[in-house]
């Protein structure tokens, strides 16, 4: 027999156990915040961007692009995007820049895109520093524009925009408010799952509606507990009233 829960239970299970989710919200919060400002490395991250376009014989040769034309240029970024990132330019860049990294390491640190069906595409380096981003991707663009011509016997790159250094650079990486976000979001959901796990597990007895609801059987009646203070209450009450009867018996 399937066990159903109504909207009613869900509510009281939660208002029951409401301290330990907003316990597990705030912690997890806190966590989220220790870790983003103080724990992890801020990293920095710096794009430039280069053209893909006909070579200068071709330049000279065709007074119009048409569409073919830009159709395999769209075509080779594919090829450039794999190029880029090859020992074959990174090896030059680490030790143009007598960087501590190997071609391998350098190419973890290193994203090329272009957009759907443009000629444009976007170099973008992360680093802990940024200075040294910005040297990396300005290098890598550099070194790939010289290296090109002989890896494939095409030139057909051209830099459209370097990476410059900002006045007020912040770190793209970590992202405190969004990291705190998905920790509220995972703490409420530990906790609410928490709730319903201790009041699915909780098999005491407590009232005569556990009897009904979790037995299935009939209450014919309810002993009420006693405290030792209510023994003494009643003892005391019961000690007066039996004087004031003796009192005033003997005064008739």
């Amino acid at each position: 027999m399937e066990e159903t829960i109504s909207l009613h239970e869900i509510f009281t299970i939660i208002k029951k156990r409401f301290l330990l989710i907003i316990s597990f919200i705030i912690g997890a919060a806190l966590i989220a915040a220790i870790v983003s400002y103080f724990i992890l490395t801020p990293i920095y991250e710096a794009s430039t961007q280069f053209i893909v376009n006909q070579s200068n014989e071709e330049t000279t040769q065709q007074t119009q692009i048409d569409q073919s034309t830009i159709r395999t240029n769209v075509e080779l970024i594919n090829t450039y995007n794999v190029i880029i990132k090859s020992n074959a330019i990174l090896d030059h860049v680490v030790e143009e820049l007598h960087l501590p990294y190997t071609a391998d390491q350098l190419a973890d640190k290193i994203s090329v895109t272009s957009e759907e069906n443009s000629q444009v595409v976007t170099v973008s380096v992360k680093d802990p520093l940024p200075a040294v981003a910005t040297n990396i991707a300005n290098k890598t663009v550099e070194v790939f524009q010289e290296k090109i011509p002989e890896i494939m016997n095409v030139d057909n790159v051209n830099i459209l925009s370097e990476a410059k250094m900002k006045g007020n650079i912040s770190p793209v990486e970590p992202r405190p408010k969004l990291n705190i976000a998905i920790a509220l979001v995972l703490g409420a959901m530990v906790g609410v799952g928490l709730a319903f796990l201790l009041e699915f597990l909780d098999t005491k007895v407590r009232s005569e509606n556990d009897i009904v609801e979790k037995l299935e059987l009939p209450v014919f009646g309810v002993i009420s507990r006693i405290d030792a203070e209510d023994v003494r209450r009643s003892v005391s009450t019961q000690t007066r009233v039996g004087l004031g009867e003796q009192g005033g018996y003997r005064n008739v």
